[in-house]
């Protein structure tokens, strides 16, 4: 006959064991009638249903928000690999500006310019406004100060590259100077 291994004969260790004597004796609640036990039966379904027809409501309404939301920023990328292209267009333009008003090349890439600003506007795309206007940093990308003397601190002087907003998201922060207080000159 082969002895038992070891493993199979070890006693179980005292924590494995129940804790006989923290635990209080359980009373058993008096028995409900069948009606009042079908009634609340009835209630605990009735009310597990009411919460799951919310909760399907909710989800519903959530994702019809949702859905909305991915429709109306769902060109945001796409605008935003548009904005150098456009920086880099109104610098042609600016040249071309330069170069003579009435030269056939402004007055076509006028025409374009004036096109691409109609397809941003009808697109939801709004230019920042950052001239004269203060400071904020949710909108503007302060690039550099300059003392000014004539103009309020924390005013815009100049926009360097301007900002979008698709909506009332940002899209590009405009890079704007921003005046500051004007250098105390030394007293000779």
């Amino acid at each position: 006959m082969t002895e038992p291994s070891p493993e199979t004969t070890q006693q179980p260790l005292p924590e494995d064991l129940p804790n006989t004597e923290a635990a209080a004796p359980v009373e058993e609640a008096p028995p409900l009638d069948p009606i009042t036990a079908l009634t609340q039966e009835v209630d605990r379904w009735k009310d597990l249903a009411y919460r799951s027809q919310a909760e399907l409501d909710n989800f519903r309404k959530r994702s019809a928000r949702e859905a909305q939301e991915t429709r109306a920023y769902a060109n945001a990328e796409l605008l935003r690999a548009l904005f150098p292209i456009l920086d880099n267009f109104d610098m042609g333009l600016e040249a071309a500006r330069a170069e003579s008003e009435k030269s056939m090349i402004f007055m076509g890439m006028s025409m374009v310019g004036r096109q691409l600003q109609d397809f941003l506007r009808e697109s939801g795309v709004q230019e920042i406004e950052a001239l004269g206007k203060a400071f904020d940093p949710n909108l503007h990308e302060a690039v550099s100060q300059e003392a000014s003397a004539d103009i309020a601190e924390g005013t815009i002087l100049r926009v360097t590259r301007r900002g979008y907003k698709l909506k009332d998201r940002l899209l590009r922060a405009a890079s704007v100077i921003v005046s500051s207080r004007p250098v105390p000159t030394p007293e000779a």
